[in-house]
């Protein structure tokens, strides 16, 4: 059997190295190298989506990719993609990080310069667990997303758009849904003036904040961390005193949203609408990125430039990210379809309606959860929820009472 290897180099002199030795090595095919975490998760979801075939049996990555940390990189692909072998490369192999590197889910570890037997054993052993775990998932079939949950990551394009009312209904849809084994978590990385407690009316001693500097969040000290609301969704909380947000670094954030995807099926993250390192790594991690704006010329203007500032910062690019109206009226002169040609973004189907009324109780009272199943506005959301994967459409079904109704 040939095995396919992906290498992940930053420095295109020892990609090509590299390439090279890899090219030596008996029954095996390099593939051309990726320059980052960012290309390398994309890749290898490009490739699954046709088929667990389609993946390389091995990756190997030098330990100065970026920008996600190599050790957290192994994480991501370990969870994500479990019928892949993955070997890490290190200048300094000690024990210790052998240690941290199987611990992340990594088949091996190399020393750099690579010589060609260990390299040769490292991706040998590798590429024997990979072909192991295709005949246990089937060969022919799509690869399972593994212990990883789908994250969404809703961001406002500016403040007051309804950026967290939308994360707290996506959210809720996911764990009303019944379809999660799981479940769903909310976590509230607006760190500075995060709301996701007071909508829900939650005063809680712990929050993401708690969770800084710590060097392996384990599931205990997760557990700690997450407070279970009546509705069964659990919660991360964004610090009462806005200066702890100062605390939470884009390696924590990454740590973070590692652990809870690995805890949880569905998580959303709200993400604020100031970007700071911990919310742009949620950006970068999620598998659905939602940018909220209202159908005006200043929210439209704010797609645009976050957007942008998304892909100077290879972070996300703007065809990748999701744009969802909120307090759409026929009237709007700006409409879905202007939105998409305007941003370079693709545009939700799912509108949300201008009915302030509907929200003004549940929002008075710190419980959006009792939001009316039948009011324009959770309607609307849980059918974008629907479109997201996140729970089951409810319009066929409405449409066939009001049939039975007027016959």
């Amino acid at each position: 059997m040939t095995t396919r290897i992906l290498p992940v180099v930053g420095d295109p002199d020892t990609a090509r190295s590299l390439i090279t030795l890899l090219s030596q090595l008996p029954d095996s095919e390099p593939m051309r190298a990726v320059p980052d975490s960012t290309t390398l998760l994309d890749t290898l979801a490009s490739l699954v989506r046709e088929s667990l075939t389609g993946l390389p049996e091995v990756v190997v990555i030098h330990e100065a990719v970026g920008p996600l940390p190599a050790l957290e990189l192994v994480r991501e692909v370990a969870l994500r993609f479990p019928a892949v072998g993955v070997v890490l490369a290190s200048a300094e192999p000690t024990p210790a990080l052998y240690s941290a590197a199987m611990d992340a889910g990594a088949r091996g570890l190399a020393g750099l310069p690579p010589s060609y037997e260990e390299l040769a054993a490292r991706v040998a052993a590798a590429g024997q667990w990979a072909e192991g775990m295709r005949r246990h998932l089937g060969a022919g079939e799509s690869v399972p997303a593994g212990p990883g949950g789908r994250i969404v990551a809703v961001c406002g394009a500016k403040g007051g758009v309804g950026g967290t009312l939308l994360a707290t209904q996506l959210a809720l849809a996911a764990q009303r849904s019944g379809a999660f084994e799981r479940g769903a978590v909310l976590v509230d990385l607006d760190l500075l003036c995060g709301d996701v407690g007071s909508y829900f009316d939650v005063q809680f001693r712990r929050s993401v904040a708690d969770l800084a500097g710590i060097a392996d969040i384990t599931p205990q000290v997760l557990a700690e961390a997450v407070f279970t609301h009546e509705t069964g969704l659990s919660m991360l909380i964004a610090p009462a005193e806005g200066e702890r947000g100062e605390d939470v670094t884009d390696a924590t954030a990454r740590q973070l949203l590692t652990a809870v995807r690995a805890r949880y099926d569905v998580v959303v993250v709200d993400c604020g609408s100031q970007m700071n390192a911990a919310n742009a790594a949620a950006v970068e991690m999620a598998d659905t990125a939602v940018l909220v704006t209202t159908p005006d010329v200043i929210a439209v203007r704010a797609v645009n430039r976050m957007v942008r500032m998304w892909d100077r910062l290879r972070i996300r690019k703007a065809q990748d990210t999701l744009t969802v109206i909120n307090r759409h009226s026929r009237t709007s002169h700006i409409q879905p379809q202007l939105v998409a040609r305007i941003t370079g973004t693709q545009v939700a189907r799912s509108v949300i309606p201008a009915a302030f009324k509907e929200l003004r109780e549940a929002l008075d009272a710190g419980r959006v959860q009792d939001l009316d199943a039948r009011g324009q506005v959770r309607g609307a959301m849980t059918e974008l929820a629907a479109e997201l994967g996140l729970a089951a459409p409810r319009s066929a079904p409405s449409r066939r009472r009001r049939r039975g109704r007027r016959a």
